[in-house]
């Protein structure tokens, strides 16, 4: 595992444990920049703000960084009173792509939050295969229908299991393709 992530990971864990998580602004972007910067300060000079530059994954091209800031005041603004809205907002949230570097790890955390505040569950990730729940995510452009069904499965109202939530940042890393050494 590279330093970066070895920290960020430590960063994420600290997150929980020393419970600033409770300092961070749940479904709004001001929070996941939080949570952004909470991961990557002092890795990544570009912690917590939102990208100026264009990126892309493989032949996906997020939104463009000019319309950025409108993009995401629409997905602040978007519903979180189900499963399928909060799905929803973080499918849009993942189109948008609004950092350089750390998206998903950032984007699963601040997912959790909202899962929590509003339905009273949270994700087990570590039951998600992450060849299954990239694939889903690469889809759900187009139609979100197979990552709710894959995340749906996996929710459990173990919201305060200090097991579920650090397998879960594990996982979150693993997706990314960091493994614990």
């Amino acid at each position: 595992m590279k330093n970066i992530d070895k920290n960020s990971l430590e960063n994420a864990y600290r997150l929980y444990e020393s419970d600033d998580i409770d300092s961070i602004e749940i479904g709004t972007i001001r929070g996941l920049q939080q949570i952004h910067k909470y991961l990557f300060d002092n890795l990544y000079d570009f912690a917590g703000e939102i990208r100026k530059k264009n990126i892309s994954k493989g032949t996906f091209r997020f939104a463009n960084s000019l319309y950025l800031n409108e993009i995401m005041l629409k997905i602040e603004q978007m519903p979180e009173n189900s499963f399928e809205e909060i799905i929803a907002k973080y499918v849009e949230m993942n189109i948008a792509h609004p950092f350089m570097e750390g998206n998903g790890r950032a984007m699963r955390i601040w997912l959790d939050m909202i899962l929590r505040k509003r339905l009273k569950k949270v994700l087990n990730w570590q039951y998600i295969d992450k060849f299954l729940y990239l694939q889903a995510m690469e889809r759900s452009p187009v139609n979100d229908l197979e990552i709710r069904i894959l995340l749906s499965s996996n929710l459990t109202y173990k919201i305060n299991d200090r097991e579920i939530i650090f397998k879960g940042i594990e996982q979150s890393y693993y997706y990314e393709g960091y493994e614990k050494e």
